[in-house]
């Protein structure tokens, strides 16, 4: 996973949009491990999602996903 509270604070950042602030990816697994998709947040307001946030939907997506193949 990986929270970016301000996109312009990291130079190596690439934006899907150049309004973009803050991002929150994670991972969409299934109970096995495997990789099935990545879920990708965008906000234009900085400092849009927190650890909160990254957690809970983390925890969504795990439960959502366990039996997927």
């Amino acid at each position: 996973a990986q929270l970016v509270p301000d996109v312009e604070a990291l130079a190596e950042h690439i934006a899907c949009a150049s309004s973009t602030r803050s991002e929150l990816v994670l991972p969409v697994r299934n109970g096995a491990g495997q990789l099935l998709a990545v879920f990708d947040l965008d906000s234009d307001q900085a400092d849009a999602f927190d650890a909160d946030d990254l957690h809970n939907l983390q925890a969504i997506l795990d439960a959502t996903f366990h039996n997927a193949t």
